[in-house]
């Protein structure tokens, strides 16, 4: 990703990885920035525009963000998954602007120590993503319709 930033916090932290770009995703290489040679499991997530949603048919979504609160708001939930969790490192990249369907618009990856903190992390953070980080979809269907959707299926986290 091109315009990857870093959050800097303690040790483990300062190698998290939290952006929000119109560059397109690319899993693996989150993965590979993720890796540590003490993780015993790396967890990714991959979220991609779906042709369908409550039985109308999608075209494409389209991301507009705030950039530097969405990548403070990564940054916090970043930090309350490692309050929760023993975490090596955290990605978190979400892409900005037109997503057509089968394109990735959210990559997570976590590595720990032990698969079960990796797994409950990355679940913890695409829910608390959903459900704080200032981005917003807009969905545009074939009839020609364009919503602004709000994440009504994310869980509240705080």
């Amino acid at each position: 990703m091109a315009s990857e930033q870093h959050s800097r916090g303690g040790s483990a932290a300062a190698e998290d990885t939290f952006v929000v770009s119109p560059d397109a995703l690319d899993l693996a290489s989150l993965a590979r920035q993720v890796a540590h040679d003490s993780a015993g499991a790396i967890v990714t997530f991959s979220g991609t525009t779906r042709d369908t949603f409550d039985g109308k048919r999608v075209l494409q979504l389209e991301y507009e963000a705030y950039v530097p609160m969405a990548e403070a708001e990564l940054r916090k939930i970043g930090r309350k998954a490692r309050s929760q969790w023993t975490l090596h490192r955290i990605g978190i990249w979400h892409r900005t602007g037109v997503v057509p369907v089968g394109e990735t618009s959210v990559v997570i990856a976590v590595s720990s120590a032990h698969r079960q903190a990796a797994l409950e992390a990355a679940s913890f953070l695409i829910d608390a993503l959903k459900a704080r980080v200032p981005i917003w979809k807009k969905e545009l269907l074939d009839t020609g319709e364009a919503h602004w959707k709000a994440n009504s299926e994310a869980a509240v986290h705080s």
